[in-house]
């Protein structure tokens, strides 16, 4: 297992953003997480990343107790996220963006980030940008610029939240084929996404949540299939 948490609990006043949440990722997996807004999702994802802490249990990554590590030790150990709403440095280049992002993800000097953060640009599209401001971009440009900079801390296991939202069905297309192509190289990836089928074209495994609880997890068909699903997550009753 790359990621394993246990017991893992936050709550804000009464209420329990997440409860009692179980789960273990096998390094190379893709995993889909769905849930309507509030589930608890992106509460997670803080957690994961150190930008939370839990109330209750442990976070443990690539064998290590990180439950009390910082942000930066957590993405230098290799763990990598983007964001749903893209903020680069919008007054510095995309190559610049990337460079920072490199330089503090990796903590590594510019001279020794340079070429990753070039071949980085090549895999995401973006290399007949990298030279543009990052503030021109448009929301495409935006959410591949998230993307590279979330690669270019050179992470192992990889935090995707909501990357499709606000894409044309052929914007999309191509992010499938993206994340498709990072996955087949070996990176552990967890995406949090409402467009469900362009989760399912990438993920092995969904898991659900509903207010803060894991609700059901397996092979992406049977749980979307399930009754449960369909009541909680689409409002369609059994």
């Amino acid at each position: 297992m790359i990621l394993k948490l246990d017991n893992l609990t936050r709550s804000f006043g009464s209420l329990k953003a997440v409860d009692g949440v179980h789960l273990e990722i096998a390094r190379g997996e893709a995993l889909g997480i769905i849930g309507p807004n509030g589930a608890g999702k992106s509460t997670l994802f803080n957690l994961v990343t150190g930008l939370l802490r839990p109330d209750t249990g442990s976070i443990w990554f690539d064998g290590r107790d990180i439950t009390h590590a910082s942000p930066r030790a957590r993405c230098i150990a290799g763990i990598g996220r983007s964001f749903q709403i893209p903020l680069p440095f919008e007054n510095l280049t995309v190559f610049e963006n990337l460079l920072v992002a490199a330089i503090h993800g990796r903590g590594r000097r510019e001279a020794q980030v340079i070429d990753a953060c070039g071949e980085i640009l090549e895999r995401t599209g973006l290399i007949a940008f990298a030279n543009r401001r990052a503030g021109a971009l448009n929301l495409l440009g935006r959410k591949r610029l998230e993307l590279a900079r979330a690669l270019a801390s050179a992470p192992r296991l990889l935090l995707l939240d909501e990357i499709a939202g606000g894409l044309t069905e052929a914007e999309c297309g191509e992010l499938v084929r993206l994340v498709q192509d990072i996955n087949k190289s070996g990176m552990t990836i967890i995406w949090v996404e409402h467009i469900v089928h362009v989760l399912v074209a990438v993920v092995s495994r969904l898991m659900v949540l509903n207010f803060g609880r894991k609700i059901i997890e397996g092979e992406p068909r049977p749980v979307m299939a399930s009754a449960e699903v369909r009541e909680i997550y689409m409002g369609i009753a059994a």
